[in-house]
């Protein structure tokens, strides 16, 4: 398997398949997606790996959106509360959900040459974490998953 952020492809597809089921999303669960809610979702479809908020903030001050960090916080906290974006904690920055609107358990590979970020699903309930947590009777209710590594495209650079 050749997650899609290590996949060469287009990433203008992304941006629409993304921003096009986000507003279906939102329309069904009567969520307001407003103009820089959509906006950091697109700059977050544009690339497949993890920006951080303060980056994203200088998108939106050039683009006269908003020059405040609360801005950027405020609608990262909307797209990561409602399964839009995840939060990749050991790079403190975002990226967008490949799979939004599903209820599902991320998990990460990030490159460590490139930076690229390619989202997996696991299964939190599943395998050996959610056995544990059965039999000490511990109810998951969420999961972060990160793995870092060699994406295929920097190691068949290397050889």
């Amino acid at each position: 398997m050749n997650p899609l952020g290590f996949k060469h492809h287009d990433h203008s597809n992304c941006i629409s398949g993304g921003v096009a089921a986000v507003v279906q999303t939102c329309a069904e669960e009567g969520l307001q997606f407003t103009p820089v809610r959509k906006r950091v979702l697109e700059i977050l479809l544009q690339g497949h790996r993890a920006i951080g908020a303060y980056e994203i903030l200088d998108t939106l001050r050039e683009e006269g959106l908003g020059s405040q960090p609360p801005v950027v916080y405020r609608a990262l906290d909307f797209l990561v509360k409602h399964g839009f974006a995840h939060k990749i904690e050991r790079l403190n920055a975002f990226i967008a959900c490949t799979h939004p609107g599903d209820t599902h358990a991320p998990a990460f590979l990030i490159c460590r040459s490139c930076d690229a970020v390619a989202e997996t699903v696991t299964a939190a309930a599943g395998g050996r974490l959610g056995k544990a947590a059965q039999e000490t009777g511990f109810t998951i209710e969420r999961t972060v998953l990160e793995a870092e590594g060699v994406c295929p495209n920097c190691r068949s650079k290397s050889e």
